[in-house]
Order: structure tokens, then sequence, then C-alpha cells
């Protein structure tokens, strides 16, 4: 039956990498249509969410940010596949990395060389794994691995052609644990989903609700002596993104210093422009009461 999925789907994937770009925002838009209006893709919850973390809105304001939503949503999807046939130099012109020297010279020192690149799941994310075309040696994003095997090696392979690649999140212990000193890592972590083991989860704020929150990029950056930095990614335009880093210095005497940071830097993210952000995230599914 994957098989059979993925057959039926690949020509449209193929298609869709080799239209211009003019092409693929005209299906964006298509897209974004059927998903807002006639499948109602997750709307409830995406309203739901919208609710929750601006109380302040009316509900045509909550109307407004969600269309724009499904509008970015279906863009980050089409573009996601339009990778597959973007060349270096269409990526480039495209992602704009305005002080990319900040992990230029992260990579120049003798310790802690290997860097955490960490954000949310906001503005294009996907296209942040391209860096890989400024810096020394291999990006990595760490993901869940899909039931669908043919299109887990499919994007895959889309990822490693901008010199990116994927570590399952159940290998990546071993992977961290045999890196080569004499070469450059940079590791990509979307923190902001929630955490698997909840009853053992640290609780915090996150856009003013108490929530259970990911500390994994933490953990790995402290027991592999990683450097951390927050990609602060927006749209400037359609089909273009600029990232600015900003390095997280862990506070030793405060526990679990380098998430809460994290944590403020994508909620000044999200009040600057909800319309970019995941809401079809079940993000508040084990709110705790405040």
């Amino acid at each position: 039956m994957h098989l059979l999925i993925f057959l039926i789907t690949y020509p449209f994937i193929r298609i869709i990498s080799i239209i211009p770009f003019s092409g693929i925002y005209f299906l964006s838009d298509s897209l974004s249509f059927l998903l807002h209006r006639i499948f109602k893709y997750r709307l409830k919850l995406v309203r739901c969410n919208l609710k929750l973390v601006f109380p302040e809105k009316s509900i045509n304001e909550i109307k407004d940010i969600e269309k724009e939503f499904y509008k970015h949503f279906a863009d980050i999807t089409i573009e996601s596949i339009k990778a597959f046939g973007m060349s270096e130099n269409q990526m480039k012109s495209r992602c704009n990395y305005e002080n990319i020297e900040l992990l230029k010279k992260i990579q120049n020192k003798k310790e802690k060389k290997n860097i955490i690149i960490i954000c949310g799941h906001y503005s294009n994310f996907e296209w942040l794994l391209s860096i890989g075309y400024n810096l020394k040696g291999n990006g990595y994003g760490i993901f869940t691995p899909m039931t669908n095997k043919y299109f887990n090696k499919l994007f895959k392979k889309i990822r490693a052609k901008h010199k990116a690649y994927l570590v399952s999140r159940y290998k990546v212990k071993d992977f961290m644990s045999n890196l080569n000193p004499k070469k450059h890592y940079f590791f990509g972590f979307a923190a902001d989903q929630s955490p698997r083991k909840v009853n053992k989860s640290y609780f915090n704020y996150f856009l003013g609700h108490k929530v259970p929150i990911f500390t994994g990029a933490e953990r790995f950056s402290k027991d592999y002596d990683l450097s951390v930095v927050f990609a602060d990614i927006t749209r400037t335009k359609r089909g273009h993104y600029k990232t600015k880093f900003i390095e997280i210095i862990d506070d030793k005497n405060t526990n679990y210093s380098i998430t809460d940071q994290f944590l403020r830097l994508l909620e000044s993210q999200i009040y600057r422009d909800p319309t970019q952000y995941f809401w079809t995230h079940n993000r508040f599914k084990h709110l705790r009461n405040n």
C-alpha cells in the first residue's frame, strides 16, 4: 500500500519541483483554499490555539491570522517539495543569512566548534537546512522517520541535494557519540514540539500557558559540548527568507537556561508575526492549569 501511494504521488512531486516559482504559488493559493475552506484541515485546532494565545483579539482578528496562516502553511508545503528541483544558486538567492560570520567564528574555536542550530516550526525552517552551502562540514536535521519508507527515502534525498542530511531521533545519541573530531558538524533542532514522556517533563510557560517543554537540544549541547545558536527566520517576501543568528549562552547557575532562552526568542518571533507559526501542531494538548 505504501508503495502504491508513493507511485501515485511521486509524479506530482516531480512536476512541482520543476515548475517555475510563479507557477508554484498559483498551486499554493489553490492548496491554501482547499485546506482552509474545503477540507478545513485541523481548522478547529488552529482556531482553538489562536484563541488560547491571543484571548484579547476579536474573532475577526483571529480569522484574519488564521487565513494568512493557511496561505503560509501552503507555501511552506509547496516550497519543501520545490527544493527537489532548486539549484544551489536559487537556494542561495532566496535564503539570506544576515550574520553567518557568527557561526563561522564558532566553527573556528578549539572547543565547542560544533553547533546546534535551534528554531521553532516558524517561517521556512525547512530551507534552513541549506545553510550547509555557507559553512564547513555537513548539516544534520534531527527528524522522526516517516511510516512510509519510500517518502522517507525521497525527502532524505531532497535534503541531501542541498548539503543537509537527516538523522533519526532514535539514532541521534549513537551518531553524536561517534563524531569525527577532525570534522565539523552542525545540527538542526525544531525544538518546540511536545515531549513524549510528559510525566517526567520540564514544565514552563510558553505563549502564556504552562506546558511540558522539549529539552533535547539543551541535553545534547551539554552531553556533547556543542554551541547553541537560535535561528530567527522570517519571510521578507513570498519565497524569500532572512535569518539572523543569536548565540545562546548557558547560565550554569540556572536549570534549563538554554531552553528558557529559546522559548523567549521563539515567543518574540510569534508575537511579531503569528501567521508564520505552525498552529496546526497540538502544542497545548498537555496544558496545565495556570
